[in-house]
């Protein structure tokens, strides 16, 4: 890739003009943004309306991570064996059912309903990656997956404003039921698109099912795991930047910094969609691990920014390459189902990360947040880059290119070199041969 073909955007453009890519990454906006503005209303609910705790805000909000959590892989195992239609439309009423409810019920009786709701959200992170992933071909698939963490980002950042606007406006019931219902009519608008999820296959209806532990490889495993580890290196270093600058006296500066590191992570996701080249989930990682240690040495929200910022532009590559090697190392009858397991994996990593840190910080104060959730992601990433090596050198002598999408992106100095070689799908095998090529 040259700065003039990034200038340019022509990697984006190809995507983009797919009218299935376009239309989907809009739905995926319109249901995220009001599914994030719903979290921090439901805090915000907790406290000022129903006059409880923080903890027990925290305690409504873990339920429904939770919940969410568990459900991922069976909503994804639902989207393999039934479609996204079967799938999505009982979330659509049990979603309606409870969330009318939630927001106008005491505190115990809001957590049941919002455990329900949890375990019947529309997967919706599974079926717009797994849409992205359909609408276009191989060599555009990295560049897909990063306009969609880049949508994802948007949400974050508009969703919590909105959700904070309309509860200072309306009151947090009231506020609470449009955000839910406005994602509910999401799923709805999701429903009637009906997107293709998956390229059809030859004999499909008659085709055994995969079993859990036939394509739960140790590939998977391993990037399950650094998908875990990146979220704890980012969701520790999001509580650490915040006790930072409360340390420092500069709590004003909380936002603007966390801008530079939102910044920094849509530039580098930005660079990264458009190179040909493959980079290991696990190298990212160690990146990620390695620029984080530096915010230890922080003197100041200007340098703290700055070093927030170059963190930063590997935050969105790392998660993107988790979801591109996850999707190439397992068949496409299962991805639904994958694409449930990774973001359980990124779900624990984000309840992990972030007593982590806050422990590190009680006791040896902000700087050892960040040299310990840093520290951590930098050693995973070692020893999945030796477990890769050590996989790598056991291929049969001779063979020139893996058939492990994981090993590959690890070893191959360009995918472009290795077009050529296992581009289709087994239909012998659970896993895979195709290649890592972005």
């Amino acid at each position: 890739m040259t700065l003039r073909q990034l200038a340019s955007g022509s990697a984006y453009a190809s995507v983009l003009r797919i009218p299935a890519a376009r239309r989907t990454l809009l739905l995926g906006v319109i249901i995220r943004t009001p599914l994030m503005a719903g979290m921090v209303t439901l805090t915000l609910h907790v406290v000022s309306h129903l006059g409880l705790s923080y903890s027990a805000a925290g305690i409504a909000a873990a339920v429904v991570t939770v919940a969410s959590a568990i459900s991922g892989p069976w909503r994804g195992r639902l989207l393999d064996r039934y479609g996204l239609r079967r799938t999505v439309l009982p979330s659509l009423f049990v979603l309606t059912v409870c969330w009318s409810i939630a927001p106008f019920v005491g505190y115990w009786l809001l957590l049941p309903l919002v455990a329900v709701a949890g375990l019947f959200i529309v997967p919706t992170f599974s079926i717009i990656r797994q849409v992205m992933i359909t609408a276009v071909d191989d060599e555009r698939r990295k560049t897909a997956l990063v306009l969609d963490s880049i949508a994802v980002e948007l949400s974050y950042m508009a969703g919590p404003a909105l959700g904070v606007l309309l509860a200072t406006w309306l009151g947090t019931p009231i506020a609470l039921l449009i955000c839910e219902l406005a994602s509910v009519a999401g799923g709805v608008a999701l429903w009637l698109v009906n997107p293709v999820l998956r390229p059809a296959e030859p004999h499909e209806a008659t085709a055994a099912k995969v079993p859990l532990r036939q394509w739960m490889s140790p590939t998977v495993m391993l990037v399950l795991a650094a998908t875990m580890a990146t979220m704890i290196v980012l969701t520790g270093s999001d509580v650490g930047a915040i006790a930072a600058l409360r340390a420092m006296g500069h709590e004003p500066s909380i936002g603007i910094v966390l801008a530079a590191w939102g910044l920094g992570s849509a530039t580098g996701g930005l660079i990264y969609g458009a190179m040909r080249r493959t980079v290991s989930a696990f190298t990212l990682l160690g990146l990620l691990g390695l620029t984080t240690l530096p915010l230890a040495l922080a003197g100041g929200p200007v340098s703290f920014a700055v070093l927030i910022f170059v963190a930063g532009l590997f935050c969105a590559p790392a998660i993107t390459a988790t979801i591109d090697q996850l999707s190439r190392a397992v068949p496409a009858r299962v991805r639904g189902e994958a694409m449930g397991w990774h973001g359980s994996a990124l779900t624990g990593g984000s309840a992990l990360g972030s007593p982590v840190a806050g422990f590190t910080i009680d006791h040896a104060g902000w700087p050892s947040s960040f040299l310990v959730v840093g520290g951590f992601g930098l050693l995973l990433a070692v020893l999945g880059t030796v477990v890769i090596t050590v996989r790598s050198r056991r291929e049969a002598p001779g063979q020139a290119f893996s058939s492990d999408p994981v090993i590959n992106a690890a070893t191959s100095p360009s995918c472009s070199e290795n077009r050529s070689t296992n581009s289709g799908d087994s239909a012998d095998s659970p896993v895979s041969p195709r290649t890592n090529c972005g």
